[in-house]
């Protein structure tokens, strides 16, 4: 986990997690995953700058591709060279954003990714990147079991296949309660007050 500096007394109990964008896309489906993700770029890159407006930290959860010695500078630097550069660089994480690495689909699996989350007051993710029907799939899943309440805009995500995609979204909003309307539809600052509401309730 890497970040330039702490959020403070930032006690916004929701959080934004953006999965797996820094990617070299180097395995044989990634022109299928580049093409699909294309569209989602933009919107993720307005819903965390709407997000960074309301105070919401933004945590980016993400594969090393085998970069192991690497730090978060290293990783974003080789993934700008690799055949997703482009993506990367409108995706790449300010100095005060959250970096945890995984090593398996899930953010929750063998990271301190709950650590960061409890220390940080979170009761509400907000997850984007890719692919939607694996690696946000599987951090929804985990999420969900640890009792957050989840939302996945649907133009924020993005899988090999499109179908693939509304599927796993269709699985979030009925299997983990996750909302999973547009990012446009997305009211920040009710999901903030609402997630202040239940995390008080959860206290007594």
């Amino acid at each position: 986990m890497e970040k330039q500096h702490q959020h403070g007394n930032n006690r916004i109990p929701v959080a934004m997690l953006i999965i797996d964008v820094i990617n070299d896309f180097n395995f044989p489906e990634a022109p299928l995953l580049l093409k699909t993700s294309a569209r989602i770029a933009d919107k993720i890159l307005d819903l965390k700058k709407r997000a960074k407006q309301e105070n919401i930290p933004v945590i980016y959860v993400n594969d090393n591709f085998g970069q192991w010695q690497s730090d978060k500078h290293k990783l974003v630097d080789y993934c700008f060279t690799q055949s997703g550069g482009e993506f990367v660089k409108k995706l790449q994480p300010d100095d005060d954003d959250f970096f945890v690495v995984k090593p398996k689909h899930s953010g929750f699996f063998s990271t301190p990714l709950s650590t960061l989350l409890n220390e940080l007051g979170i009761q509400t993710l907000i997850l984007c990147g890719v692919a939607g029907n694996i690696c946000v799939l599987f951090t929804a899943n985990d999420a969900y079991m640890r009792g957050f309440t989840l939302y996945a805009p649907s133009d924020c995500s993005a899988s090999n296949i499109e179908e693939d995609n509304e599927r796993a979204l269709l699985l979030m909003e009925k299997t983990l309660d996750a909302n999973i309307n547009m990012s446009v539809d997305l009211d920040l600052r009710s999901i903030i007050n609402q997630a202040k509401e239940n995390k008080h309730k959860t206290m007594y």
